[in-house]
């Protein structure tokens, strides 16, 4: 060894550093990327865990226990879900990555994002509850006041406020509806229609914005011509009243008219 170390020339001594460094960079190669692997377990694969539905403040020690990180890419709105949650997670739960890997996450986000409150008005019930769960919102109270459009929305409301289309209002929001019961506000008389042809009780009264009901026909007790009324409900007399889109059935004499059949 002492001659090997022993350098006869200055060239000879270049080449003995040379051969230590060698050995030394071989030492930590071996030290760094062999011994250290294989005791530590280093590029292992590992299961990723599901975090959706974790709060950002757990996700730091759970993740650091299992040699993982996490990174916030996104944030999105997700009604009853509680805020800074986490929605998605890509790599998703089960699959398999090396330690230290990045867990993107989505959250969602502490306030509802504002949108444009849609039209409602002037449709159906039935129309406006799809609407509202296209724009992520929520059918609210239904209040019916007298109004000859019958089911029809008239207005709309949030948190007791007017709201028109257009308006901001948040996601996630409770919407009000004033519907029309189908009958209007203005009472009247009832009509006396006892002793008139079928056909002129129907005139008098949807003339007054009322409605016929349901129509019975029956032998006529005194020989009364058929189609004549000889029944109505609500009955004509003093005191009595109806609101305008009521209805009033009718008793008539004759046999039940046959429907014309159709080719």
């Amino acid at each position: 060894m002492s001659r090997f170390l022993k350098a006869q020339t200055l060239g000879d001594l270049f080449k003995h550093i040379l051969i230590m460094v060698a050995i030394v960079l071989l030492l930590l190669f071996v030290f760094f990327f062999v011994y250290l692997p294989s005791t530590t377990n280093h590029g292992e694969t590992i299961t990723v865990p599901k975090i959706t539905g974790m709060s950002v403040e757990e996700l730091e020690d759970f993740l650091g226990d299992k040699d993982l990180n996490y990174y916030v890419n996104d944030s999105t709105y997700q009604q009853g879900m509680a805020p800074f949650t986490v929605i998605t997670q890509e790599p998703k739960a089960g699959e398999k990555v090396k330690q230290g890997r990045k867990i993107y996450v989505s959250i969602n986000m502490k306030n509802p994002p504002l949108i444009k409150m849609p039209k409602l008005i002037d449709g159906s019930v039935k129309n406006a509850e799809m609407i509202l769960k296209s724009y992520d919102l929520n059918m609210g109270e239904i209040k019916y006041v007298p109004d000859l459009a019958q089911n029809s929305v008239l207005r709309q409301f949030v948190n007791g406020r007017e709201i028109k289309p257009g308006d901001p209002v948040a996601k996630g929001s409770k919407v009000d509806l004033e519907v029309g019961d189908g009958l209007g506000n203005t009472e009247l008389e009832v009509p006396a229609l006892v002793g008139m042809p079928v056909d002129e009780a129907t005139m008098v009264v949807t003339g007054q914005g009322l409605q016929i009901g349901t129509v019975i026909y029956m032998a006529a007790p005194n020989g009364e011509a058929d189609g004549t009324v000889l029944k109505q409900r609500p009955v004509a007399g003093e005191g009595a009243m109806i609101r305008t889109g009521e209805l009033i059935d009718l008793w008539v004499a004759g046999p039940q008219p046959v429907a014309p059949i159709r080719d």
